[in-house]
């Protein structure tokens, strides 16, 4: 970078010896403060004497920079509302009040549900999971592994590498086969009303 246009560390580092300078030295003070109030930087240098050089310090990492964030549409998570609405009358079991059910007559609904809730996720998704060991299985995470795909939970001290047992597999989507909408559909309508004549 030139003189006149220092770096941020460069920037920092002035910020930290001007500050100092400003403190331990009144007439450097009187300077900046011309300089500030519009006087031009040729008197200013004229009247104060250099700054005492910093020693120079070691780089500090680069910040890294925040994660972008998109917005979903709403649509495909609609779209799936209604396709587990029509095969496996998802919505209607949620909604329903099972209070006054007996656990005999909720888990046959239950048995519904589920099928057909089963059936739409594997008609319109390939869904795998992320690790191939079995539950319960001993594994160990060398450094740089994938923590939008592996959690860890417990007692986390440290840095990679970690050992640790599989407590749940995960799951992770490969293929997405959600029909395609037209531009007149209204994905909100999740399940049309239903008027018998």
């Amino acid at each position: 970078m030139t003189d006149s246009n220092p770096s941020f560390l460069g920037r920092i580092s002035l910020a930290v010896s001007t500050f100092f300078s400003i403190l331990g030295d009144g007439e450097f003070a009187a300077g900046v403060l011309r300089l500030r109030n519009g006087g031009s930087a040729a008197a200013t240098a004229a009247r104060t004497p250099a700054p005492a050089p910093v020693p120079a310090t070691a780089p500090a990492p680069a910040p890294q920079p925040a994660p972008t964030l998109k917005e979903a549409s709403p649509d495909a998570a609609l779209q799936l509302l209604g396709l587990l609405q029509r095969d496996a009358r998802f919505i209607d079991f949620v909604e329903e009040d099972i209070k006054g059910f007996s656990d005999a007559d909720i888990g046959a609904a239950a048995r519904l549900v589920h099928d057909g809730c089963r059936a739409t996720l594997r008609e319109h998704f390939t869904i795998r999971p992320v690790r191939d060991e079995a539950e319960g299985s001993r594994v160990t995470l060398a450094e740089g592994f994938d923590a939008t795909a592996i959690r860890l939970t417990g007692n986390v001290v440290g840095k990679a590498p970690f050992n640790g047992s599989i407590s749940h597999r995960g799951w992770r989507v490969d293929e997405v086969r959600l029909p395609k909408l037209t531009d007149s559909h209204n994905a909100r309508v999740i399940a049309p009303a239903e008027v018998e004549l």
